[in-house]
């Protein structure tokens, strides 16, 4: 029988968790800044220049700071991997920093009177490198795991999983315990941004960008369950 939680389910929940927070502190901070999901950001802009509402620079600039700080990750991921050092705790760390020093930008300088401002922007592009990186160690490290800072592809693959084990008489053992496993991993990343999502929602609306100190807190667990797990492969 397979165990309900493991290693990875645990690291996967409480980075679903800090992407669903670090997105909604950052939609609600930044006047529609995605900074996990990116996609949303398309969506902000062509709203924006249509409407007139929400911010423009930070979502303008979210994609290509995303996809800039991947390739750099990516890069460096190799070199340590080179080094005979397992990549995920190196990332995680470097996920904390971007987080800690988004944090002291918004405690210092925010609330941020004008969100296309250079600091209010530089602070949400901080935000939305963490969520790179964090995507780029999920990729690199944790071996079939489901997206963290996204949901729609979990939310079909989840879907898709539960169909298959409704009927799992007709699908072969094989499939049966590899849709199972699947089920476990996915429904850790959904319901764990669900959650961020929504304590970041009422965190941020008590407490401003302070609410920061959520994802913060959440990344500083994820390097303990890391340190705990071979390279997030258990």
């Amino acid at each position: 029988m397979l165990k309900l939680f493991t290693g990875k389910t645990i690291l996967l929940l409480i980075l679903s968790i800090a992407a669903g927070s670090v997105d909604t502190i950052g939609f609600l901070g930044f006047e529609g800044l995605f900074a996990a999901h990116i996609t949303g950001n398309i969506v902000i802009v062509g709203a924006h220049f249509v409407t007139g509402k929400f911010s423009q620079t930070g979502p303008l600039l979210a994609v290509p700071v995303f996809m800039l700080v991947l390739c750099l990750v990516s890069a460096a991921a190799g070199r340590i991997e080179k080094a005979g050092i397992p990549v995920l705790v190196p990332l995680l760390i470097l996920q904390s920093l971007l987080l800690i020093f988004s944090w002291v930008l918004a405690i210092c300088f925010g609330p941020f009177a004008n969100i296309d401002g250079a600091v209010a922007v530089l602070t949400g592009m901080l935000l939305v490198g963490a969520m790179a990186v964090q995507s780029a160690a999920v990729k690199l490290a944790i071996k079939g795991a489901p997206s963290t800072v996204a949901m729609t592809n979990n939310a079909t693959q989840l879907s898709l999983d539960l169909a298959l084990l409704a009927h799992q008489h007709q699908a072969s053992e094989e499939k049966t315990i590899a849709a199972k496993q699947q089920v476990k991993l996915t429904s850790s990343s959904l319901f764990g941004f669900i959650i961020g999502c929504g304590l970041g929602a009422v965190l941020q609306v008590l407490f401003d960008l302070n609410a920061l100190l959520l994802p913060i807190v959440m990344a500083f667990l994820c390097i303990f369950v890391a340190l705990k797990i071979k390279n997030g492969t258990d």
